[in-house]
């Protein structure tokens, strides 16, 4: 990353070379072209600069501090070792952050499947209880969430269920959740206590604005029916849930948490847009080369990505081989850690391609 930005830095310098002549300042033109390049530069070179002085900060400190005799010269010294090392480390992800191209998706809301996998009545409990982490880590965000469709399972959990999450940020928090999630635990319905695993599978969806996907009102077959909960029982006397197909591409969604008909069909029409946009996306990628290739929008779910383990009071993210010992934490929305460490993977491998290209 330092050879990256010490080129952008002596481009910077020619720049500002540049701007500084007679020449450059006599037209107009040229001088708002190289103006608009230099404040972009300024942008990464000003705090490669802090970056850089904090590291030197840091490095004299401890060069203070194991030459001084007196103990508390030296713990001082130590103590602002550690101050410039702490600034060096939020500068450093900094700058990553502005070297990395920005997920054009990152700001959007989402749209959270989870599905019950391998497990029988387990899994259908395991992917409630998935339901639940992520409803309570929009929480902790402030996100706002509303349940697009919902499958409930008769022991409890759910067979199928469809969050929405909206907030600033949504997606860029939740992208790296898809994939195949693991619990190894006593199941409530095992009675000689033998421990058991369970998968769901987690697809996100960043959604998508009318603008972004066209739907063809001749495309769509709407059907109307009655809601209904675990076991096929009737919950609404009117027929208020809603299906649509897409006929071109043969997706299916439908929703009925709400009572009204409308309110259902605008929740299906928001899952459908976010489902043909994942498409597109996923199609785009497949065109691009392997080593090009990224998670964003292909809602692959192959990959076992997260083990939680209730004997051992133990998560572990499989990718990042980041472990955590407070599971319960975890399963009340506590995933940060995990979202942190994935999005530093993200920054260093879209840095390390970069450097290749």
């Amino acid at each position: 990353m330092e050879s990256k930005l010490d080129e952008i830095e002596a481009r910077y310098s020619a720049l500002e070379a540049k701007i500084s002549s007679p020449e450059v300042a006599a037209d107009g033109e040229r001088l708002r072209e190289l103006g608009k390049a230099f404040a972009e530069l300024r942008e990464i070179v000003l705090p490669y600069r802090e970056y850089r002085s904090a590291m030197q900060q840091a490095a004299e400190a401890r060069e203070l501090a194991a030459a001084e005799s007196d103990q508390g010269m030296a713990a001082f010294f130590r103590e602002e070792a550690e101050r410039a090392d702490r600034r060096a480390v939020e500068l450093r992800v900094r700058l990553e952050e502005l070297l990395v191209p920005r997920d054009p998706n990152d700001e959007k809301d989402v749209v959270v499947e989870i599905r019950a996998g391998a497990g029988g009545q387990e899994a259908a409990i395991w992917a409630g209880d998935l339901f639940q982490m992520y409803e309570r880590f929009a929480e902790r965000h402030r996100f706002r969430t509303d349940v697009l469709s919902s499958s409930p399972s008769d022991v409890g959990g759910f067979k199928e269920v469809v969050l929405e999450v909206r907030g600033r940020g949504a997606y860029s928090r939740l992208k790296h959740e898809s994939g195949v999630h693991r619990v190894q635990r006593v199941p409530v319905t095992e009675s000689g206590g033998r421990i058991h695993t369970s998968t769901a599978t987690v697809a996100v969806l960043p959604e998508a604005q009318e603008v972004e996907v066209e739907i063809r009102p001749e495309d769509l077959q709407i059907d109307v029916f009655r809601s209904s909960g675990p076991g096929g029982q009737s919950v609404n006397t009117t027929d208020s849930a809603v299906r649509i197909t897409h006929l071109a591409t043969g997706i299916v969604v439908a929703c009925q948490e709400e009572r009204s008909q409308l309110q259902n069909k605008e929740k299906a029409m928001r899952y459908l847009r976010a489902r043909l946009l994942q498409r597109a996306q996923r199609e785009a990628h497949e065109r691009e080369a392997e080593a090009r290739r990224s998670q964003v929008g292909t809602g692959e779910r192959a990959e076992k990505i997260r083990t939680y383990n209730f004997p051992d009071n133990r998560v572990t993210d499989h990718r990042v081989d980041l472990t955590i010992h407070q599971l319960q934490d975890v399963l009340a929305g506590g995933i940060d850690p995990f979202v942190d460490a994935l999005l530093a993977d993200e920054r260093a491998r879209q840095l390390s391609e970069s450097g290749s290209a």
